[in-house]
């Protein structure tokens, strides 16, 4: 039997490694507009999302969305929508990309008790399905289709 990660490149998927940080999260490393930054991949989080305080960082155009965020210590956050964005993870590219902007500071303060180094984002299951995602946690690497 071929190996995933043979089976997974003949179908033109492409191999990004995971880092599994101190909270058990798997991070990485991506782009948004050609700029880097650290994202936690979370199949849980609907959309992508990057914290609103980084949104200049990323240049990043947004507009008041009436959508309110919630999830893991926060309810009820305002948030801020950017349309047609870049991310690249790896090799695997998406143009006009929809990016949710909220405040992290609940996340990123959870983080830092645990002495996790903040991160800029979310990479949410809207990312995931769009490229097909495949996790393998074993071996700690996630699989985008081209």
């Amino acid at each position: 039997m071929a190996s995933l990660k043979r089976f997974l490149k003949d179908k033109a998927y492409i191999r990004i490694p995971l880092n599994l940080s101190p909270t058990n999260h798997f991070e990485v490393e991506a782009e948004v507009n050609g700029i880097a930054g650290r994202f936690i991949v979370d199949t849980g989080a609907s959309n992508t999302c990057i914290d609103l305080n980084r949104s200049i960082h990323f240049q990043l155009e947004s507009e008041v969305s009436e959508t309110k965020a919630a999830g893991a210590g926060g309810v009820g956050l305002e948030t801020e929508v950017s349309k047609n964005n870049q991310l690249t993870i790896g090799q695997w590219k998406k143009k006009k990309t929809a990016i949710v902007l909220f405040s992290m500071v609940h996340v990123n303060q959870a983080l830092e008790a645990h002495s996790v180094a903040p991160v800029d984002g979310i990479i949410g299951a809207d990312i995931l399905k769009k490229g097909k995602g495949i996790i393998d946690y074993n071996k700690q690497v996630l699989y985008l289709k081209k």
